[in-house]
């Protein structure tokens, strides 16, 4: 059964950092691009970032590109979030999430997102002063 775990989410306040980490089990990682994204209360869930399943291709939203990186250890069969700089629009629960597309080198977490099938339930992120 594929699973995700994430966790490193808390309460940070503004320009702290966090790193978050996807934890897969049922499945290896490189057999699937995997993304993350957020969502704040009231507002509708947003791709964060990617990683292929090759590990080359990344993609970064706008709104976190230079602020957040990417990266995985195969052996842990985990992904991390490293979130730099944070601010209070960063505040929401992230999720990742695993699409078992072809592409080795591609990734998008552009809407539509439905080709992500397996989603993990979230860490909660709050940044306040």
């Amino acid at each position: 059964q594929l699973q995700f775990v994430e966790s490193g989410g808390g309460s940070v306040q503004p320009g702290d950092s966090l790193r978050l980490s996807c934890a897969a089990s049922g499945f290896t990682l490189d057999l699937y691009t995997i993304g993350w994204f957020r969502q704040a209360p009231g507002k509708e869930r947003e791709g964060v970032a990617c990683i292929s399943r090759s590990g080359k291709g990344t993609m970064y939203t706008a709104a976190v590109k230079g602020r957040f990186t990417l990266s995985r250890d195969i052996a842990k069969n985990t992904v991390y979030l490293q979130m730099n700089s944070l601010n209070p629009d960063d505040t929401a629960v992230y999720s990742c999430a695993a699409d078992p597309n072809l592409y080795p080198d591609f990734c998008s977490v552009a809407p539509p997102v439905d080709h992500y099938i397996y989603w993990g339930q979230g860490t909660q992120v709050t940044v306040s002063s």
